[in-house]
């Protein structure tokens, strides 16, 4: 060990004998001493046996006086020492860059020589000396990315020579002094991300002839575009991320090829920029306008701009307008126009732009499909928080999984979702239908008397239906609900028929021979056997203590099947003109529709003459009984979750209706634009429109992430044209004015447009629809009162006083305008449901802006 020790110190001192032979007082010996004590030893970069005018990155004149020293990364590390490298008179170039210095030595500020100097990239702290004055020869001064502090010195006006200045990301405060006007001769300047403050000294844009870039991005500067109007030689100007205001249009030089004026105050509409002779718009190649308060129309003149490479015009307040014209752009490759109220179609001629790398539609009003897309260079793709529907063009879907990213959620798209994962779909296809091909065959539909009937059908729909992706994700969702043990009518194989129940308000009778011999269809599970005699055993022979509702189609019961699925069953005991294999078809249609803002149906069964749906069961019940204070404690029939109104170990819910969910403005919000969402897919998302005829409080649920869900849509189409005209009407205070005309009854979108405005009313003031208190008018309807509050300029009283506080007032007066527009008394007066999802998330969006 000993012996280890004494070599080790031998070899050192060999090593370390041609540093400590320099004459003493020559630049030889600064330089090795200034190896020697910042720890360099590294004979990968140096030869020390050489003479140190002979080492790598040290350069000197013929009196060995050294004039250039390069250290960059050379894992130099601590302060630098005095009597080292400050010694050096002659050094005219100083690169000691990517290191890990923490300061500098006190004579290093009488390198009077020195014309380049870059310590970038170090550890450097504590505030840059007035003694930079001493560096009157400097041409490129490097302080970026250290730990700098304090302000610019004013000495900085000694530097009259300086072409390069960065001193970007570091910690300079206050402001950029008025001195730095005597540096004329700067062509580049970069001082971003910093913590400057103030405005630009008078004069700025003029002081420099020669400048051609100017970075300020990541302060907190004010000024106007004006301040840059006299720059004649610039070529890139970022001030992104600053507090600049004001026009644009001084902005756009003639010189100019770079310009990121994001995330500032800069408002007026940018079609004022006039792209004519005296701007030579042909070389702009990076545009970014993002984050801003700019208006009116986008640039007309894009098509002048053809060797553009980046435009970002993203998150400001245009003018609701059309896809602007872009097919001439070439050379694009980034574009961004989320959030800039486009609305209409995505142009097809998009699919020239062949060089695309990165397309950002989100956040907007666009309707109608997706067109083909040059998918070559495509690697990020947004179009979600759209109007979007149909299908996703099949060479876009093959293309996505080489792609970085992508984004399809919150439109009305359908896709067939084979080759993608469960957490795929929910994160970047949420609200898009999963349609794939279903071949349906009718015979599968017709009644048999046979014992194994359940068994044929189910197998008859394995083979039919394509793709089971979504089995986990039930497999997840059902695994929360606490599965209760029953007594399986598997067990007694010849349970006899018919079988009659009874509620409060009806008897039904479900008129079939043996309750194992009647098939249940579960659609993403075709291949359980499931029979009539498992509704049986899930529902305790439907018994009332499993009763959730009695609505007007029938009641609904509480289920837990054996496969694990908890369900809400539906028994739609009203009469049916429509024979079993055309119910069959319709709910087999139902099922397939899907969005996040639905409640899903399961499955179905038909037993006799009984039509039973099977509905995802919804943890929260429904609005009617949560926004409408249901005490805690008590449960009515008409909510489908005793779970509601008692304390959940997970969660901490209780008595989440009247006192913790609805008393915030967000979550009514919430509410109120996720069922617009799914009326809107039902009218514009499916072929042929889907009217759903009964849209009100009670048929709109909370799922178990507290997710708005509409519930009975289509139903009506089970039924034929066996509804009674009092049921086909609607529910009491929603029935819109038109149908008062016996010639002018028939369901249409405008209609469920009527009933959603009542819903939205009632989020905003808390109160039924009918029967409850209307101040000054005792026998008043819920939209007559608040209509008439409106017309006397006194809307604001009509909201709930729970919310009043929990929000901007601004977004519930607003909200309340939607509303009126909804429950118009003309139906062609009433916005369509995709608008009303346009306006209900333009509240949100001015309040997140």
């Amino acid at each position: 060990m000993d012996f280890g020790i004494f070599g080790s110190i031998l070899v050192l001192s060999m090593f370390f004998k041609p540093l400590t032979c320099q004459q003493p007082n020559t630049d030889a010996f600064f330089v090795s001493e200034f190896w020697k004590k910042m720890n360099f030893t590294s004979s990968l970069h140096q030869n020390f046996s050489a003479p140190v005018c002979s080492w790598e990155g040290v350069h000197c004149d013929a009196h060995e006086n050294v004039l250039q020293l390069v250290a960059s990364g050379y894992g130099l590390s601590g302060s630098i020492p005095d009597t080292t490298i400050g010694k050096l008179t002659k050094l005219q170039i100083l690169d000691l860059s990517n290191n890990r210095i923490i300061a500098l030595p006190s004579d290093f500020w009488s390198l009077g020589s020195l014309t380049t100097l870059n310590l970038s990239s170090n550890k450097i702290f504590g505030s840059l000396a007035n003694n930079i004055g001493n560096f009157g020869l400097l041409e490129t001064f490097d302080l970026s990315n250290n730990n700098f502090s304090g302000e610019i010195p004013a000495a900085i006006s000694s530097l009259s020579r300086l072409r390069v200045l960065k001193l970007d990301r570091n910690g300079f405060e206050g402001r950029i002094p008025l001195e730095i006007l005597n540096c004329q001769s700067l062509t580049y300047i970069d001082i971003s991300l910093n913590k400057l403050d103030g405005s630009l000294p008078d004069g700025f844009g003029a002081a420099f002839p020669e400048l051609k870039t100017l970075n300020l991005a990541g302060n907190k500067i004010k000024g106007r575009d004006l301040d840059f109007s006299q720059m004649k030689s610039i070529t890139s100007l970022n001030i992104s991320g600053n507090l600049f205001h004001g026009s644009v249009t001084g902005v756009f030089l003639k010189t100019l090829e770079v310009i990121d004026l994001s995330r500032n105050q800069f408002q007026g509409h940018i079609s004022q920029v006039e792209f004519n002779s005296s701007y030579k718009c042909f070389d702009l190649i990076y545009l970014d306008m993002s984050e801003n308060q700019l208006s009116g129309d986008i640039f007309p003149y894009l098509k002048q701009t053809q060797n553009l490479k980046y435009l970002n015009l993203a998150f400001n307040r245009f003018a609701r307008q059309e896809f602007p014209r872009i097919d001439l752009l070439w050379n694009i490759e980034y574009l961004n126009l989320s959030r800039t109220s486009l609305i209409g179609h995505i142009p097809s001629e998009i699919a020239q732009l062949s060089k695309l790398h990165t397309l950002d539609l989100s956040k907007n009003h666009l309707t109608g499909k997706i067109p083909l897309l040059h998918t070559k260079n495509l690697q990020i793709l947004d179009v979600s928080h759209n109007n979007l529907s149909g299908q996703i063009p099949l060479p876009l879907l093959q293309r996505l999984k080489s792609m970085e990213r992508f984004n399809f959620s919150y439109n009305n798209l359908t896709l067939c979702s084979s080759g993608f994962s469960i957490e795929t779909l929910q994160k970047q296809f949420y609200g898009s239908l999963n349609n794939c091909p279903i071949a349906v065959n009718p015979d599968i539909f017709k009644r048999t008397a046979t014992k194994h009937k359940g068994i044929k059908l189910a197998l008859a729909l394995a083979l039919s239906i394509v793709g089971l992706l979504f089995l986990a994700i039930y497999c997840i969702r059902k695994s929360r609900t606490h599965l209760v043990k029953q007594t399986s009518f598997r067990e007694e194989q010849n349970i006899p028929g018919p079988f009659s129940f009874r509620t409060d308000s009806t008897t039904w009778v479900a008129d079939i021979k043996l309750a194992t011999s009647v098939p249940v269809v579960i659609f993403e599970k075709p291949l359980l056997n499931i029979t009539f005699a498992d509704l049986l055993s899930a529902t305790s022979s439907f018994d009332r203590g499993t009763l959730l509702a009695e609505g007007k189609f029938g009641p609904v019961y509480r289920g837990f099947l054996f496969c694990g699925i908890h369900v809400a069953v539906k028994v739609l005991v009203r009469g049916s003109t429509l024979t079993d294999q055309e119910a069959a078809r319709e709910l087999e249609y139902l099922g397939r529709i899907k969005h996040p803002n639905l409640v899903p149906l399961t499955g179905y069964c038909i037993a006799g003459d009984q039509r039973i749906a099977l509905y995802d069961y919804m943890e929260y019940g429904n609005l009617q009984n949560l926004l409408h204070d249901l005490p805690l404690g008590v449960q009515t029939t008409e909510d489908w979750s005793t779970d509601t109104w008692e304390e959940d170990n997970d969660n901490d819910i209780q008595n989440v209706g009247s006192e913790r969910l609805l008393t915030t403005w967000r979550f009514r919000h919430k509410i109120a634009l996720g069922t617009a969402r799914a009326l809107a897919f039902l009218h514009h998302g499916c072929s042929p429109p889907l009217i759903h005829r009964d849209v009100k409080a009670s048929s709109i649920y909370l799922d178990y992430n507290l997710e708005p869900r509409l519930s009975d849509f289509g139903l009506t189409k089970v039924f034929g044209n066996g509804l009674d005209e009092e049921i086909a009407r609607g529910s009491p205070g929603y029935v819109p004015p038109e149908f008062s005309d016996p010639d002018n009854n028939y369901p249409t979108p405008k209609s469920d447009v009527y009933c959603f405005g009542v819903v939205l009313l009632e989020l905003i003031t808390g109160k039924k629809p009918v029967g409850d208190d209307y101040p000054e008018d005792k026998d008043a309807s819920l939209v007559s009162w608040v209509r008439g509050l409106v017309r006397k300029n006194q809307g604001p009283r009509a909201i709930d006083s729970k919310i009043h506080d929990t929000g901007p007032e601004h977004e519930m007066e607003e909200a309340l305008k939607i509303a009126y527009l909804c429950t118009a008394d003309i139906p062609s007066k009433r916005p369509s449901m995709q608008q009303i999802v346009g306006l209900l998330k333009d509240i949100e969006s001015a309040d997140h802006h």
